[in-house]
């Protein structure tokens, strides 16, 4: 009981602490190079390897996850659609992933915008 004489106004109160509570706190974020993404969207069994990726990696693997073509990351990068390839497979290498489809789904999770 707060101290509070109308029954109504206890009810309300009781209501204003329980929204208080359930209220999301703020999402914990990760740093992958100059990418701030929520933990929650990171799989915990790739963190560690994620934080081994080159600045080259991460680049590729974000434009990847925004659902750009191998051809439009070289072309942005100014670097050949092969050593698009040849990054996408370093990746898969250090994340243990079995191939481009599992990095593209990785990718669309970890930087797909959700805005």
């Amino acid at each position: 009981m707060t101290g509070l004489s109308d029954p109504r106004l206890e009810a309300l109160a009781d209501l204003l602490r329980e929204a208080g509570a359930t209220v999301a706190r703020p999402a914990e974020t990760l740093s992958l190079g100059d990418a701030i993404i929520e933990a929650a969207r990171v799989p915990v069994r790739h963190r560690a390897a994620l934080a081994k990726l080159t600045p080259m990696e991460l680049t590729c693997l974000r434009f990847l996850g925004w659902g750009r073509s191998n051809a439009d990351i070289g072309a942005l990068l100014v670097i050949s659609e092969n050593t698009v390839r040849v990054h996408f497979g370093n990746i898969c290498r250090k994340l243990e992933l079995d191939g481009m489809r599992e990095l593209a789904a990785l990718a669309g999770v970890l930087f797909y915008p959700t805005n």
